[in-house]
């Protein structure tokens, strides 16, 4: 990747990796999900470098060449916010584009209600924006729906998923994940990823050898247990966010999405995402658009139509 300079910067009591190309033009702050790093942008980041624009993606905290600080409670909405607008006042930059997904569009969503002042357009990608209700357990929510083997269940006991994970290479998790096409949930009963490696991973076309490599090097230094630790604090976030009951999003919005993405075919994911309320909930959102045939890596499953719908949007700003 050609002309990317990779640089560490103290924000908010940590130090943070980010990955930047370009110079002069206005700014996009990338913002990944889970198990991804900064390098889940790297598409992105060479097409929109190359039209002018300063394209940023740092690692999130927990991630990577980034800091993962060891308690629980350093993981909420309000950290990974806070380390966005530190990160931007060390760059000396009023203002972003956001482009996020996955955990990186959740944390993007709640960027903007939050500081709106600092986002200049968002552009989402698989995670839309859903208010909380402050009386309400999401994780015992999906246990009554998927059981306790939904992963999202089995990452809440500390140390636990961490040995099981601790077992298999990071090599051949990553090929498990970024293998999984089925729209249905993700199942991990207890004992079963000792199997990963009997089984034969099929990987798609836009996955290389050399990615796996770069992903598996970033996991096996830094473990996988930061990026867990935003599972664990769901509820404690929905906590600290009740102030923040009825307050809109008022950002220009877009928010992309595959049509086999799991996320879309979650308990009311789809009524919210096509009705009324996703609309009033952000009010700037001008744009939705479903992928078909489209799983949930879409940026790097489909880099030059992300690419596309990404600077679409943004160029009108």
């Amino acid at each position: 990747m050609e002309g990317v300079e990779h640089r560490t910067v103290s924000v908010n009591g940590i130090n943070m990796h980010y990955a930047e190309k370009g110079e002069g033009g206005a700014a996009i702050l990338f913002l990944h999900g889970f198990p991804e790093l900064w390098y889940s942008w790297r598409h992105q980041i060479v097409a929109l470098a190359d039209k002018g624009y300063r394209c940023i993606a740092p690692d999130l905290r927990g991630f990577g060449d980034t800091d993962a600080p060891p308690s629980l409670t350093s993981y909420t909405v309000f950290h990974i916010v806070g380390d966005f607008v530190a990160l931007l006042d060390a760059l000396g930059l009023d203002k972003v584009f956001v482009v996020g997904h996955d955990w990186g569009a959740f944390m993007a969503w709640y960027f903007c209600l939050l500081r709106p002042d600092r986002v200049r357009a968002l552009v989402n990608l698989s995670v839309s924006y859903r208010p909380f209700l402050p009386s309400r357990d999401l994780i015992e929510g999906l246990r009554q729906v998927y059981g306790d083997d939904y992963y999202m269940c089995r990452f809440q006991e500390p140390g636990e998923i961490e040995a099981e994970l601790a077992t298999v290479d990071p090599a051949i998790l990553m090929k498990y994940f970024l293998s999984y096409r089925n729209p249905g949930p993700i199942m991990i009963p207890k004992g079963s990823l000792t199997h990963l490696p009997a089984m034969d991973i099929a990987m798609p076309s836009w996955v290389t050898e050399d990615d796996i490599a770069y992903y598996a090097k970033q996991h096996k230094k830094r473990g996988l247990t930061g990026g867990v630790n935003y599972y664990r604090m769901i509820n404690l976030n929905v906590e600290m966010l009740a102030a923040w009951q009825g307050v809109e999003v008022k950002v220009p919005s877009k928010f992309v999405i595959g049509d086999l993405d799991l996320t879309y075919h979650m308990p009311g994911a789809k009524e919210y995402i096509h009705g009324e309320q996703f609309k009033k909930d952000v009010p700037l959102l001008e744009d939705v658009v479903v992928i078909q045939g489209a799983a949930h890596w879409i940026a790097q499953e489909r880099p030059e139509e992300i690419t596309a719908h990404i600077y679409d949007f943004i160029s009108k700003f």
